[in-house]
């Protein structure tokens, strides 16, 4: 199982989802569904590379995994 970090990370940076919408293109309700703690959806790639430069942070810091 992979647990997505996007929401801690764009909280301690007081960034909105708005923010994060606004700026890669990402549906609201997306964004939404990839955050929850049981992730609905979970993220492409394209998405990981766009939210990781809008939070500045590396791809791999959005999420974890025994094989990162």
């Amino acid at each position: 199982m992979i647990k997505i970090y996007i929401k801690k990370i764009r909280q301690r940076k007081n960034i909105t989802a708005i923010d994060i919408c606004r700026n890669t293109g990402i549906d609201k309700s997306r964004l939404s569904r990839i955050e929850d703690i049981n992730p609905i959806y979970y993220p492409t790639i394209k998405e990981l590379e766009e939210i990781a430069i809008y939070l500045d942070v590396k791809i791999s810091d959005l999420y974890a995994s025994e094989y990162k």
